[in-house]
């Protein structure tokens, strides 16, 4: 390894810590995106029968925000869970775009990895091919060592820049897929959560109305 970096000269080394960078910004997205850490199963219904059974106090609210990014974004709509649907829906949209850009993270220094790396390989190529004409000029085309050596810095760099950017970049379209399809995932639960929220809501008023619309009538 150590040899085949040698020998692509020193724009081999901005490379190889592009590599570098590129597979630990891999590893980490891929552990950070787990389905099961960004959208736990069964959260709403969790949160659903703790309204229901009015055990939703402040501390539930808490370890519903640190515990999950879905959970950050039910907290925020929970805390307002006694306002109208309007400023539920915009405490959410807040919270779910913070939510979002931290999904994100990283990826488009993926994204710009995978723009370089190919452009350092061809800088090296033009090194490479540089120094095979000034070889050839000052000592013209009997020194075929020399010429080869040129000519397979070019190369090296070029296949090294190439190996670096085609991994980063389907990786960095993978994620940004796999980042979409969490968003959808987790809008979904939420509209869920509205919809229960409220349509409980609406339901007791309308109980409580017709109630009192009876007892209005048995008093007359």
């Amino acid at each position: 390894m150590f040899e085949f970096i040698k020998a692509g000269g020193f724009l081999m080394y901005p490379i190889l810590l592009c590599s570098l960078v590129a597979m630990g910004i891999i590893g980490e997205r891929f552990w950070t995106l787990q389905r099961k850490r960004i959208v736990p199963q069964g959260l709403v219904a969790r949160v659903w029968s703790w309204v229901k059974e009015d055990k939703l106090d402040r501390h539930r609210v808490e370890a519903l925000r640190n515990g999950s990014p879905l959970g950050k974004i039910l907290a925020a709509g929970l805390i307002n869970r006694h306002c109208s649907r309007d400023v539920m829906k915009e405490s959410i949209e807040e919270v779910g775009g913070q939510v979002v850009h931290a999904l994100g993270r990283h990826l488009n220094m993926l994204g710009i990895i995978a723009s370089i790396a190919p452009l350092l390989g061809l800088l090296g190529t033009v090194v490479g091919m540089i120094e095979v004409f000034a070889t050839i000029t000052s000592e013209g085309v009997g020194n075929a060592s020399a010429l080869a050596g040129g000519i397979s810095k070019a190369l090296f760099t070029t296949a090294a820049g190439l190996s670096v950017a085609i991994p980063s970049l389907f990786f960095y379209r993978y994620l940004r897929g796999k980042v979409a399809g969490l968003v959808v995932d987790m809008e979904q639960e939420t509209v869920r959560m509205l919809d229960v929220l409220h349509g409980a809501r609406e339901a007791n008023e309308k109980n409580d109305g017709s109630e009192n619309l009876a007892s209005n009538g048995a008093v007359s």
